[in-house]
């Protein structure tokens, strides 16, 4: 085994694409730029042609598409060789059902039901049917043929139209491909981790990331089994989507999170907070106040409740009748009230006993005509495990489906905001909030996870520090935004709003719009529209008001709003790019281990999923890293070596936040880490361009420094100005013992 990351490269594997081959290819490149441990995307067997890997059919084999066992293994050999470790993604909540003759457990519970070996490893909701028989919502209409690839002659299922809204399994949220499985069942768990236990057992990986574990039975209880499983020196990461004034359970045996707490804390400073006032009223003048966004989005997780998610609903509504004996015809409606002011993924993790009392409460005197539905709720909690977990789960996935997968796309006063693990309504994080939150990190959780990007980032990080620059010019924003409107009129102007800030987040600085990236900005304005659900929807999708959005997309694109837009990217881009140095230098040094997002060591324009999951130009990238020449890779290289020589000074060197003295210091953000390595990063560079750093100064500890960056050394007290003369940031190190 190798030891600790210190650092992760995500790769995304795709047998079409990007093989365990190919990621050894990469070694050398990888170990050169300094990176600890690769991370790869979900390598089992996945549905024939998946992109992604999140839809396994066999959790018992690495893919054959990506190498197979065999690949798998000469991938670690060669990794170890060069001391680089593996990380893995897997998905214990759900396996891809969309093809029942890919997945053979599931094939064998539709072709026998309850009397299948594997009727327990899904979690079926048997009682639906009155003949016991599984609902398939997989057809068009009601009474079409059954699809290609399930059993034609057997009596254990019975398929319906997806648009009656009812489901016999659970799901991962509401997506009918992927069935739920029951890891609360330990002979499921052995089954299910049989494979992954070999990969320990056998020194092949270090560490694994555990995909949506909020959408298990019991998260904590999986998680305990999971340590026992792999040992306890490995590295385990969850996906968890923490609240902003959510704690991570500290019981869990896991290092951490991956991360998307840390993204917003990150991109947060550098947000201007002069210009939330005249974004809000620029979002106002579009369409409904800004100050209904709380109440949108508790009506919108009552929706995701009673209208997407409504066969999770009546499974969790009939638990209630179970344990309560009493059936109350307005239990549904307080079961999406009560949620609806829930605002975690799911509230049973021992440290939030208060959040479910205050949700009754809100809830109550919001509705008090609900009062005995609540009550029943109330009582059917007290004395059912089942209700329970089942309220929870229909929780986390209300969540997902009603603030990242839909208010996140209506929400356009600043998009960069809009991030998984974000918080829209908080206009950025302020220096003081940012310090105290990494020295918690720090000392709490030194080894979770910081990311800036993901495959599931609505926008890659490069993008969103560009829109963020839009803080710091709202005026001039919200002026334009005005005279375009005049000259290429919006269909709808949120909708205009909002995709303005997109196209201005990826538009090129020399105002080229190729056929590839116009290509993107429609596919992108669809997946938008659709999932914002005001005008158009997946189901249902409104051809009259989509071709009016491709239509003025390729208006703005050809007409003088694109001329304008990149006279405004020229404007700013520099300061974007600023921006984005000061982001990937923060999360490459405060505590934490960084990842690095394939790609993201040179600019990016990606967008939200299969946007951000193209393929990667690699040999720009290593003839990039050779000269050292593109600032972006010159600050991930210095900062990975820097981590991999002075290792203890990351990861146990806790967290001290050093201030600067003089009239821009609110434009330098500093830190040290274990004494011997110092961060400084510039931003709202905006302003400061037009009053420049005077003579603020930072005062450096005792010793001689050298930035790994420029080469510059420095003692004492060192002039803003001199400290970032060749770049926007600087990584100092001690240089005298």
């Amino acid at each position: 085994m190798t030891s600790r990351p210190t650092s992760t490269y995500r790769l995304q594997m795709r047998g079409d694409a990007f093989t365990f081959a190919d990621a050894e290819n990469l070694l050398d490149y990888l170990d050169a730029l300094g990176v600890s441990h690769l991370y790869l995307s979900p390598i089992l067997t996945a549905a024939e042609g998946s992109t992604h890997g999140y839809d396994v059919t066999d959790p018992l084999t690495v893919s054959a598409a990506l190498g197979g066992a065999e690949g798998l293994a000469r991938l670690s050999s060669a990794a170890r060789q060069r001391n680089i470790g593996l990380i893995v993604d897997i998905v214990p909540n759900h396996v891809g059902v969309d093809d029942p003759q890919q997945n053979k457990w599931w094939l064998d519970v539709l072709t026998h039901g309850r009397d299948s070996v594997y009727a327990s490893y899904f979690d079926v909701d048997w009682d639906l049917d009155q003949d016991g028989r599984i609902v398939l919502p997989v057809l068009g209409e009601d009474g079409d043929d059954p699809p290609p690839g399930y059993p034609a002659d057997s009596t254990h299922y019975r398929a319906i139209g997806w648009r009656n809204g009812i489901c016999g399994y659970r799901r991962f949220f509401s997506i009918t491909s992927l069935a739920g499985l029951r890891q609360e069942d330990r002979a499921v768990f052995d089954a299910t981790h049989k494979e992954v236990k070999r990969w320990f057992d056998e020194g092949l990986v270090d560490g694994i990331r555990i995909d949506h574990p909020d959408g298990l039975s019991d998260p904590a209880g999986y998680l305990a089994w999971l340590r026992e499983l792999v040992g306890p020196q490995a590295w385990i990461v969850v996906e968890k989507i923490l609240a902003v004034d959510e704690a991570l359970e500290p019981t869990l045996p896991v290092a951490g999170t991956t991360g998307y707490d840390a993204l917003r804390e990150i991109g947060g400073v550098f947000i201007d907070p002069a210009g939330e006032d005249a974004l809000t009223d620029l979002f106002d003048s579009a369409g409904s106040p800004y100050a209904d966004m709380p109440a949108l989005a508790r009506r919108l997780k009552a929706e995701a409740v009673t209208e997407t998610l409504k066969s999770e609903l009546a499974r969790v509504c009939r638990t209630i009748t179970a344990a309560t004996g009493t059936e109350h015809p307005d239990v549904p409606a307080a079961v999406a009230a009560l949620l609806s002011h829930v605002e975690v993924y799911r509230s049973d993790y021992r440290g939030l006993p208060v959040v479910l009392p205050i949700a009754f409460s809100d809830a109550e005197a919001e509705r008090p005509d609900l009062a005995t539905a609540f009550a029943l709720i109330a009582a059917a909690l007290a004395v059912s495990t089942e209700t329970n977990v089942r309220l929870q789960q229909l929780c986390g996935a209300a969540t997902a489906k009603s603030m990242e997968d839909c208010l996140f796309y209506r929400d356009a006063r600043l998009v960069s905001l809009n991030e998984v693990g974000g918080e829209p309504r908080r206009f950025g994080v302020g220096v003081g909030e940012f310090h105290q939150r990494a020295a918690v990190r720090a000392r709490e959780w030194p080894l979770a996870m910081v990311a800036l990007t993901t495959h599931d980032t609505k926008r890659g990080e490069d993008v969103r520090a560009r829109i963020g620059v839009l803080s710091q010019v709202p005026s001039l924003w919200a002026e334009l935004v005005g005279k375009w409107a005049l000259a290429a009129p919006p269909p709808d102007a949120a909708t205009g709003l909002f995709l303005l800030q997109n196209m201005f987040g990826v538009w090129p600085v020399d105002g080229s719009v190729g056929d590839a990236l116009r290509e993107r900005l429609h596919a992108y304005a669809e997946k938008a529209i659709r999932e914002a659900a005001s005008h158009t929807t997946w189901n249902d999708p409104d051809d009259e008001f989509e071709t009016a959005v491709h239509r003025w997309i390729d208006t703005v694109c050809d007409g003088p709003v694109g001329a304008e837009m990149t006279s405004l990217v020229g404007r700013l881009d520099l300061h974007a790019r600023s921006d984005s140095l000061g982001q990937k230098l923060i999360a490459l040094t405060a505590p934490g281990v960084p990842d690095i997002y394939q790609g993201t060591e040179l600019w990016g324009d990606s967008l939200v999923d299969p946007d951000n999951r193209r393929p990667v130009d690699y040999a720009t990238r290593v003839q990039a890293l050779d000269t050292l020449r593109h600032p972006k890779i010159r600050v991930v290289a210095a900062a990975l070596r820097s981590r991999r020589e002075r290792t203890a000074s990351y990861t146990d060197g806790g967290y001290t936040p050093v201030l600067a003295e003089g009239p821009a210091a609110g434009h330098l953000l500093a830190f040290l880490r274990g004494g011997d390595v110092l961060t400084a990063v510039s931003r709202h560079t905006v302003v400061l361009s037009e009053t420049g750093w005077g003579d603020t100064a930072l005062a450096l500890p005792e010793g001689q420094w050298i930035d790994r960056l420029s080469g510059a050394r420095f003692t004492g007290r060192v002039l803003a100005v001199e400290l970032f003369a060749e770049l926007p940031v600087a990584l100092l190190e001690r240089i005298d013992g």
